[in-house]
């Protein structure tokens, strides 16, 4: 899967831009809050149909403006893709493949693959549980269309579970059938989510050993109230306490993935540069999963990735990405020299664009890869 060409209407404070990415590698350059971000933002909605960070789609329209429009071609499986997102403050979103309104969302994820990495994922391990039961669901769902029906079948009835418990004399009858949907529905969302991190464990832990240099031993573990036993037994078991409580105590919606650093909760024990270490470790293996899955290698989208790393595992995480099979990289950072001094190590051709204002000019002098500064200026910012 390849970006050809993006236009970019009026999204946050990119009011317009037609954009030609590099076939492998594109790297955007500039100061906090010029734009760069929104540009992966917009990649990111043309893939998942939403903001990675959590903004309404009214929300990301250009203050000031009615509406936005984000349009992207793609070469995607040897076919051209013309994928298409308007938002108006009127009418809301509307999305399209090649003219055509979907009438699901849920139809095109998964068509154009995507993984990014960004701040915000600290909050995978500094977060609650929701966090993270969001980043399996959104890394499961690219891959396996089933999965994403049934988390959303098993929220939807969890909803009207929880609503009947808040009733002092709940229907006996719908309280049975709803306990049986649940039933349905949590099943396969647990053993997907099961299979997903067992696949997904022994590639975490090469990239992190490749990103670290092997200086510590990182696992991933499973939590989850479907590993005691038969869910419909458990639902019986807690329903008084369910009742009390007023909302569903046992089943999938309160599954916990637990980093764990040596043996220890990375979240408490991780230094910062570990903690951002196992986010990017996290990440990669999740789209090498990805492609292994469905045959296409997913868009990376890396933005401020060096922050918080020391040298070596920036050298190492460069040595990583430049090496691997991934597909189309786009990735952002402050540091103009740092940014110079790394691509060096990187065997591909790039581009590089500055970005200030919501504006993107691309620098011919980096993108034909001229030195700005001695290697020993890596890391600082």
């Amino acid at each position: 899967m390849q970006l050809k060409h993006l236009s970019i209407i009026n999204f946050k404070n990119i009011r317009s831009l037609d954009f030609e990415p590099a076939a492998k590698l594109t790297c955007l350059v500039g100061s906090n809050g010029e734009g760069k971000t929104n540009l992966l933002d917009a990649l990111h909605l043309l893939s998942l149909c939403r903001s990675s960070v959590g903004l309404t789609d009214r929300q990301c329209i250009c203050h000031g403006e009615d509406y936005f429009l984000v349009k992207g071609t793609y070469e995607a499986r040897e076919n051209e893709e013309v994928i298409a997102c308007g938002c108006t403050q009127q009418e809301g979103k509307v999305f399209k493949r090649n003219g055509k309104t979907y009438e699901r969302l849920a139809d095109h994820v998964g068509l154009l693959p995507v993984v990014m990495v960004s701040p915000a994922d600290i909050n995978l391990i500094s977060d609650s549980g929701d966090e993270r039961r969001r980043y399996l669901n959104a890394a499961i769902a690219q891959h396996d269309k089933p999965y994403l029906d049934a988390i959303t079948r098993y929220n939807a009835v969890l909803q009207q579970r929880n609503k009947l418990l808040k009733n002092p004399s709940p229907d006996c009858d719908v309280l049975e059938a709803l306990d049986m949907q649940l039933n349905e529905n949590a099943i396969p969302v647990f053993e997907k989510r099961t299979a997903f991190l067992e696949d997904l464990m022994p590639i975490f832990q090469a990239y992190y050993e490749k990103i670290s240099g092997a200086k510590e031993r990182v696992e991933l573990r499973y939590k989850s109230d479907l590993q005691k036993g038969c869910f419909n037994a458990l639902l019986k078991e807690h329903f008084l306490r369910d009742k009390t409580l007023q909302f569903t105590t046992v089943g999938v919606h309160r599954d916990e993935l637990d980093m764990r650093l040596d043996g220890y909760p990375i979240r408490k024990l991780g230094s910062q540069g570990q903690q951002k270490t196992t986010l990017l470790a996290l990440k990669l293996a999740q789209a090498e999963l990805l492609q292994r899955r469905i045959g296409v290698a997913p868009m990376l989208l890396l933005d401020d990735i060096f922050d918080k790393l020391d040298l070596q595992r920036v050298k190492n995480l460069i040595s990583v990405v430049s090496h691997g099979t991934f597909g189309q990289i786009f990735l952002t950072d402050s540091n103009k020299v740092r940014l110079d001094t790394l691509l060096h190590e990187v065997e591909w051709e790039y581009k590089v664009f500055e970005v200030k204002g919501g504006e993107f000019e691309e620098n011919k002098e980096l993108t034909a890869g001229n030195s700005l500064a001695d290697s020993s200026l890596v890391g600082k910012s």
